[in-house]
């Protein structure tokens, strides 16, 4: 296999790259915020219907609060990380073969052996690369050909990479 694509220098893409990155590793704290939501509303229902719920509503403000604010973080942390790193963008290129993933970006050169490669996860426009349990890089889809997406998907299911 043999794929070669070039990534023009696109404002948005880092960002988007920025935005499917960041959204990877921040899932838990909106999972967390709605749990932390969900027991502050829990605690209030309780407040109101006990003679001692009084004393239990401080606290169950205080757990919606944090949970509202913990499910608001990943929001803000995206559209930080799109506005900082809009002014990155420089054209690259991506070369994967059956041993790696090669990427260069202006003067920067990357790889990733497929050996080292735990998973790949199917998200919009994107696939991220995970070596281990850490999303090292994206592969877009958006500058391949169609019969790039379909050879490549092919060859990361054949190896059992495709997850989630």
């Amino acid at each position: 296999m043999q794929i070669r694509f070039d990534v023009p220098a696109d404002p948005a893409y880092p960002g988007r790259v920025a935005a499917v990155l960041s959204s990877v590793r921040l899932r838990r704290y909106g999972y967390i915020g709605a749990t932390l939501a969900g027991l502050g509303v829990i605690g209030l229902a309780i407040s109101r219907v006990t003679e001692w719920g009084e004393k239990f509503q401080p606290l169950s403000i205080a757990l919606v609060v944090g949970g509202v604010l913990s499910m608001l973080y990943a929001p803000w942390v995206r559209a930080k990380a799109r506005r900082r790193s809009s002014g990155y963008a420089i054209e690259g290129d991506y070369d994967i073969t059956d041993d790696n993933i090669m990427m260069r970006s202006g003067s920067e050169t990357g790889g990733i052996a497929w050996d080292g490669v735990s998973r790949v996860v199917d998200t919009a426009g994107f696939w991220v690369v995970y070596v281990g349990r850490i999303p090292a890089t994206v592969i877009p889809r958006q500058y391949m050909s169609a019969e790039d997406v379909e050879t490549l998907r092919a060859f990361m299911a054949e190896r059992g990479l495709l997850g989630e």
